[in-house]
């Protein structure tokens, strides 16, 4: 799981506790976690950070506009990620969730399965199947999402 995060202007971290920490800008309240506890994961996207506590649930802080925050009930979740204006979570069923920003088409993941693992970028996510192969969905302006060939990829 992820106990470290970089955001543009915050960093944020999971003590071995189980609480939150940032520091950096915190101009949205992306830094806002100090109440956090119980945290199995969390990751800082552009003017917000995202959490993942250890029961499944996700939280999130930070600027609410473009709608990345809107992860209150998210449940059964076991990995996230925060890209710039959404974010992204699989559940343990291997479904995905997203919440934000989809002026790319970076949120249409409903159809995605067997996902063990996630990650958003600016515009654009990825996601990790069970058998080792990556799917897409977003702006891929810069090729970043031609990954079709993409096979034995595997989590740490």
């Amino acid at each position: 799981m992820v106990v470290l995060s970089c955001g543009d202007w915050h960093s944020v971290g999971v003590r071995s506790d189980g609480s939150a920490l940032a520091a950096g800008n915190n101009r949205r309240g992306q830094c806002a976690v100090e109440g956090w506890r119980d945290l199995a994961a969390i990751s800082a996207g552009y003017l917000h950070t995202v959490g993942l506590r250890a029961d499944g649930r996700a939280v999130a802080t930070g600027d609410r506009a473009t709608g990345a925050c809107e992860v209150d009930e998210w449940e059964d979740v076991v990995a996230l990620d925060a890209g710039s204006y959404h974010t992204v979570g699989v559940t343990a069923s291997g479904r995905v969730l997203a919440a934000g920003d989809n002026s790319y088409g970076q949120c249409e993941v409903g159809d995605w399965h067997d996902i063990v693992a996630v990650a958003a970028g600016s515009t654009h996510t990825l996601g990790l199947r069970a058998n080792g192969t990556v799917v897409t969905a977003g702006n891929n302006a810069d090729r970043q999402c031609e990954v079709d060939d993409w096979s034995g990829v595997q989590l740490p």
